[in-house]
């Protein structure tokens, strides 16, 4: 699922959502799952600043809370500093990809400061991302952890 399929997504769902506040994300889990329907990738979570959201796919809910608050303000923090659409995504393979995006008409949002912003976060959080990797594998894909530990 692209950026701009979740944002979509989003639009249909809370469209008639007029509570919001600006200087706030609302946190929603409306308990549907965000499955992409090419190639089987599935968004874990994400956050859209135009919307002032944030999304986490229910189909995980089982992972621990203080991760699933670590991912909310990664992807919040993430989109009030470089704006536009921020998801994290699980391929097929059960590798993460951090993907952002933007609407064309948006001046505020900096490429530049995104990628670089996407850079950081895979780097000071490696260790998290691969244990969500490690999880996906073992809980999604259901494969056997043993088998996942003799190949590192």
């Amino acid at each position: 699922m692209s950026a701009q399929d979740f944002e979509k997504e989003y639009k249909k769902e809370f469209e008639e959502k007029e509570d919001l506040k600006i200087d706030e994300m609302q946190k929603t889990n409306k308990g549907r799952v965000f499955e992409a329907a090419a190639g089987g990738r599935i968004v874990l979570c994400g956050a859209n600043a135009y919307e002032q959201k944030y999304y986490f796919n229910p189909l995980f809910k089982e992972i621990p809370e203080s991760i699933k608050k670590e991912l909310n303000i990664i992807s919040v923090l993430f989109t009030q500093e470089a704006g536009g659409i921020f998801t994290i995504v699980f391929e097929e393979d059960g590798n993460i990809s951090i993907e952002t995006n933007a609407d064309e008409e948006d001046i505020t949002y900096d490429e530049i400061t995104a990628g670089l912003l996407v850079g950081e976060v895979r780097r000071k959080r490696q260790d998290l991302f691969e244990a969500l990797g490690l999880y996906y594998r073992i809980y999604v894909l259901h494969e056997n952890p043993a088998d996942i530990l003799d190949e590192d």
